[in-house]
């Protein structure tokens, strides 16, 4: 099956334990459970569509490692396509440490592995996948210079582009922003975009007045708990977030983006995929693990909030 949404981006396996709490520099704590969980923003972005019901393909690299089996062969049991996927013999595949602490906030740290071996040329050589796309998704978990040679390939051809600029720890190259039709960051993540502190739904506002007027197309501003804020040059609307008992917000933002791509493949309006993204995001705090805990199209269809 043609793929609709096409994720170029990163696959990790996440080595997640569970804590008290976050530690503190220095200071070592005793945790309470360690597992190892298939992840990535990219793999995880694109799981999250393929679940709620678009056809995927995945671009990115994985290692020669046991990981990178099992990364791969979670994917192909979602039904995407991953011919994409390129096995790099001699790089260990990409890691991230997780600590999750009994409030469900966690803290990361990402090992690149063989997810810094995408490039444009092995995006390029998978051009056809772009060709057929509709929604072209792309993260900050590779190199900028594979993400920004995907962009603008998808501006190009006229396809939906989506930047979810995480991790973000500073500026978008300026060039960037004209092939973005959604830029989907979190408070933080528009913080480090803009230079504004953004702890607020006011604030969230001012900085994404900053990235249209920087020429992105449309702005998402994901708030966790406190919903969305789309913009646009119209103006800005603000989407609460449906009520869960949260137990682990990892994947939650990836998760928005996979269901928000999906929505708008199937030819959902954007603000019903807005909807739609973020009772697929809701569902997935209520579940422990990155790609475990991302919903089906059925259990989105199902849901009713506390």
């Amino acid at each position: 099956m043609q793929a609709k949404v096409v994720v170029v981006g990163s696959l990790n396996m996440d080595l997640v334990t569970r804590a008290p709490r976050l530690p503190r520099g220095g200071e070592t704590l005793h945790g309470d459970s360690f597992v190892t969980v298939p992840g990535g923003k990219g793999a995880n972005q694109a799981v999250a569509a393929a679940r709620l019901g678009a056809p995927v393909a995945m671009i990115g690299c994985v290692g020669g490692d046991a990981y990178g089996e099992q990364l791969l062969a979670g994917l192909l049991v979602e039904g995407i396509d991953c011919q994409a996927v390129t096995p790099i013999a001699d790089v260990a595949s990409g890691v991230a440490l997780i600590v999750v602490d009994d409030s469900s906030q966690n803290a990361i740290v990402i090992v690149a592995g063989a997810n810094g071996r995408v490039s444009p040329a092995s995006v390029q050589a998978v051009d056809h996948l772009l060709v057929q796309a509709e929604v072209i998704i792309c993260q900050l978990e590779v190199p900028n210079e594979a993400v920004a040679f995907a962009l603008k390939r998808g501006r190009e051809l006229g396809k939906t582009v989506i930047l979810n600029p995480a991790p973000a720890s500073g500026p978008l190259p300026s060039d960037w922003y004209a092939a973005i039709d959604y830029l989907i960051p979190n408070e933080s993540e528009a913080q480090a975009l803009t230079g504004l502190v953004v702890d607020s739904r006011a604030s969230a506002e001012q900085a994404a007045s900053q990235l249209l007027a920087m020429g992105a197309g449309k702005v998402i501003v994901t708030l966790g708990a406190q919903g969305s804020l789309f913009a646009d040059g119209q103006g800005f609307e603000h989407f609460p977030a449906p009520q869960v008992k949260a137990v682990d917000t990892t994947a939650a933002g990836d998760t928005f983006v996979g269901g928000f791509a999906a929505a708008l493949a199937r030819g959902d309006t954007e603000r019903q995929a807005i909807a739609f993204g973020q009772v697929a995001a809701a569902l997935s705090v209520t579940a422990a693990g990155a790609q475990p805990s991302i919903p089906t199209l059925k259990e989105v269809q199902a849901f009713t909030p506390l």
